[in-house]
């Protein structure tokens, strides 16, 4: 009874700042709809990747697909991102993927080199003023299409396509704007959706994925697509991503987890789901950077216990800085359709129709 009282005071206490964070976000979308903000076009396709939510909702995989996936048809990409927590985040920085250089997370943020790694002839701008980035940068790499990470909020700059993404394990109980809930705006944002994907379903019920869409159409425009999407290890990578354990090397084999990302349990049940003896999880907040103790003292119980380290892919480029240990290993993740590959592929390929 007393925790039923305190959860309505605190919804009582919440709800009008909450209307007004989901007003202001509201009349900030009207503004740039009737042309009272204005929106910068660019002569090359934009496509944004972003969702409504706080917290992960695997965008980052998502947007390593995309990327991936252009690359197969011939387009160099550019790659906008904020470089949440590096010291060029109030700035700007590029990296090409593919070159012999060594950035430092504490400069591009730990995802923009996670992306310089893993793509092939892609450039990653780093920097929370991107439509200023993206005109600065044009002119030196003329790329064929620009990915705009994190993007559905950031409307100043005109895009070809906007897809948004959902954790399909999100409660639905959650999805009220904040400080209520976990939404950073509210489903009238959806109007400007192309495209939806599902992320994680493969570990939910079909009945809650069944529930999401339902909680969303009414919002969506009509005959818009869905796509589902779950999370494929791929094995285990060293400091200086050389694979040391292939998938079927770590069942049974004793292992703590640390994770410094907006959801650990997922990556914690995928090394669950490989059969690892989990001795303990460590959770820290979404891009931690990490403190010499902090992991000296998981090395030390893991060098008692026989045990690995084993973190994420986002996580060791932050690590590897502090120490550089081959009991410390990540785990490299992609991401699988589970319905909609087609027709996601065909939604990124009419941006290239009709370019404006």
């Amino acid at each position: 009874m007393e925790k039923n009282k305190t959860s309505l005071l605190k919804k009582i206490l919440l709800t009008p700042f909450s209307w007004i964070w989901g007003v202001v976000y509201y009349l900030r979308r009207i503004c740039y709809d009737y042309g009272i903000l204005r929106q910068r076009s660019f002569q090359v396709p934009v496509i944004s990747v972003g969702n409504l939510t706080f917290g992960g909702t695997g965008k980052t995989p998502f947007t390593l697909w995309l990327a991936e996936y252009l690359h197969t048809k011939n387009k160099r990409a550019m790659v906008l991102m904020r470089g949440y927590k590096g010291r060029l985040e109030n700035s700007s920085g590029m990296i090409h993927s593919g070159k012999k250089i060594n950035p430092d997370a504490t400069d591009y943020g730990d995802e923009a080199l996670l992306f310089a790694r893993r793509l092939e002839d892609a450039t990653i701008v780093v920097g929370k003023k991107r439509s200023e980035n993206l005109s600065f940068y044009f002119p030196k790499v003329e790329p064929d299409v620009v990915l705009l990470d994190d993007g559905h909020q950031h409307i100043k700059i005109k895009r070809k396509l906007n897809i948004v993404l959902f954790d399909a394990l999100m409660p639905l109980n959650r999805y009220k704007v904040a400080p209520l809930g976990y939404m950073r705006e509210g489903f009238h944002a959806l109007k400007d959706a192309d495209l939806v994907v599902i992320g994680r379903a493969d570990l939910a019920q079909p009945k809650k994925v069944k529930a999401l869409k339902e909680l969303l159409l009414p919002h969506l425009p009509s005959g818009i697509q869905f796509a589902e999407v779950g999370f494929r290890p791929n094995g285990f990578y060293n400091s200086s991503y050389d694979m040391v354990y292939s998938l079927d090397q770590i069942r049974n084999r004793k292992v703590i987890c640390m994770a410094g990302i907006a959801n650990p349990q997922s990556f914690f049940k995928l090394l669950e789901d490989l059969g690892a003896e989990i001795l303990v999880t460590e959770s820290f907040p979404d891009h931690h950077f990490f403190k010499l103790d902090e992991i000296n003292a998981l090395l030390s119980y893991a060098k008692t216990e026989d045990a690995l380290i084993v973190t994420t892919e986002k996580d060791i480029v932050r690590i590897k800085k502090i120490v550089n240990d081959e009991s410390i290993v990540f785990l490299e993740v992609d991401i699988y359709f589970l319905s909609g590959e087609q027709e996601t592929k065909e939604i990124v390929d009419s941006c290239f129709k009709n370019i404006y």
